[in-house]
């Protein structure tokens, strides 16, 4: 096995334990809030967070309701292109391994949702943000928390560099 071969897997054993530990950890506060709190009821923790089991038949943002079958076939094929790219890719991070880990642990929870109950069980619900009224989940945040710190190395990269934006 080459240097690169080896690195790869192991950058790909990274990927793929973050995405498994984010997958855990979002598919048991789902499975906590559908044993503990009912439908359509809120569990108020503070007076910013409240915790509101909800049901999202659509996308993001509760966008196309009825329509979460086209979600979790868009979410599997752009989990299957992550790990094609992280792969067969070149020049990609640990970092960005484990960034795409929590990624794909994110989507795959949210698709494995939509296969179990037939929609995303969303149910935390932040108050008094203006303008803010949406209802989401820890697979959510763990998506975010992927994509994020990817935004900001880059951003930041490219200012050290010099190199100009696309």
């Amino acid at each position: 096995m080459s240097e690169a071969t080896g690195a790869r897997s192991a950058n790909f054993l990274i990927f793929g334990l973050v995405a498994l530990l984010v997958l855990a950890c979002s598919q048991f506060a789902g499975w906590w809030i559908n044993q503990h709190i009912p439908l359509h009821t809120t569990l108020e923790l503070n007076g910013f967070i409240h915790l509101t089991h909800i049901r999202n038949y659509g996308g993001i943002f509760g966008l196309l309701q009825g329509q979460g079958w086209l979600f979790g076939a868009l979410s599997l094929g752009l989990l299957a292109g992550i790990g094609a790219w992280l792969w067969f890719g070149s020049g990609v991070s640990r970092f960005e391994y484990g960034c795409f880990g929590f990624i794909a642990g994110g989507g795959l929870s949210n698709v494995l949702d939509r296969v179990i109950h037939g929609a995303v069980i969303d149910y935390i619900n932040l108050q008094h943000i203006p303008g803010w009224n949406y209802i989401f989940n820890l697979a959510d945040v763990m998506i975010h928390a992927g994509i994020w710190p990817m935004i900001l190395c880059s951003v930041l990269a490219r200012k050290n560099t010099g190199n100009p934006k696309p």
